[in-house]
């Protein structure tokens, strides 16, 4: 009769199994703070010392069937270590009259056969392998774990998140507080395409509204270019009603102005204007030598 295996690593394998079942299925769940989860962890060890009970009334019911030469053998065998044994099935070696005992008749060239039971540890090892593999296959092919865009999803949403809460709290930015950064021009660009392409044009070329790579200007509010888009953006042309005060209005922030105007202000003292044999809109207002401070 084998000696069983201790409870402790049915319930220490039934936890791991548990919380890697939960983080493949729900580990956006918070599940370490659910009542469930622990719940089902501690019905579940119950459980298992409920079976464990009973095997012990199986294994003394076995041995009280058992010769007294069984039961010694089984004793001695009780007394080693669990891990001690473990280590004995995978490390320690045969003498010669057991490997006489599991020698396979066959061999060649002086190489002999031994019949050797798998270690536990490796059977073990093969096993939750193999478990964990087809509960992955499983999670992969039904849920977003382990999913590239999935996870590029979560991130993108967390991190605009977090971006959100930081602009309710970041000091506003405003005409004064208004400051260019090459680092705002893409934002600033794609900024440009929601809020302002319908009146100027794809690249601010002019259409509806006035080309802005030129030098001509309607409305000159300001010094520096930098803050007299930054000033048309929040109040409007008083020119031209179609030019909306966006800020004012609450269509774009003052950081969302501040990333337009320093795209507007790239395209036209950073890049070459377009012109109208290039179809560009001709130019309005008055020529304008602005100052050489973008802030």
């Amino acid at each position: 009769m084998k000696t069983r295996t201790p409870i402790s690593i049915y319930i220490a394998a039934t936890i791991g199994l548990t919380i890697m079942a939960f983080e493949m299925f729900a580990q956006d769940s918070g599940y370490f703070s659910s009542p469930f989860f622990w719940a089902l962890i501690l019905i579940t060890t119950i459980l298992l010392l409920i079976m464990n009970s009973v095997g012990d009334l199986v294994e003394n019911e076995r041995f009280s069937r058992l010769s007294e030469d069984e039961r010694k053998e089984y004793l001695n065998e009780k007394n080693i270590p669990y891990y001690q044994k473990l280590w004995n099935s995978a490390f320690k070696k045969q003498s010669a009259t057991e490997e006489k005992d599991i020698l396979i008749d066959h061999g060649f060239d002086g190489i002999t056969e031994l019949d050797n039971s798998l270690p536990k540890w490796w059977i073990g090892l093969f096993w939750f392998g193999c478990i964990f593999c087809a509960v992955y296959l499983f999670a992969f092919a039904f849920t977003d774990y382990a999913h590239p865009e999935a996870e590029l999803n979560k991130e993108t949403k967390t991190m605009l998140a977090s971006i959100t809460e930081y602009e309710k709290t970041a000091p506003q930015i405003s005409l004064e507080t208004a400051k260019y950064s090459a680092d705002n021009i893409a934002e600033g660009e794609q900024l440009f395409k929601t809020n302002c392409v319908t009146c100027h044009g794809d690249g601010a070329k002019g259409g509806i509204g006035p080309n802005l790579t030129d030098t001509h200007w309607i409305n000159i509010k300001e010094k520096s270019l930098f803050k007299n888009v930054f000033w048309m953006l929040e109040n409007g042309s008083p020119n031209n009603p179609t030019m909306r005060p966006f800020i004012k209005e609450g269509t774009i922030t003052g950081r969302d102005a501040e990333k337009i105007a320093a795209y507007v202000y790239h395209i036209n003292q950073e890049t070459t204007p377009i012109t109208e044999a290039q179809g560009g809109a001709a130019p309005q207002g008055e020529e304008v030598k602005w100052e050489n401070n973008n802030e």
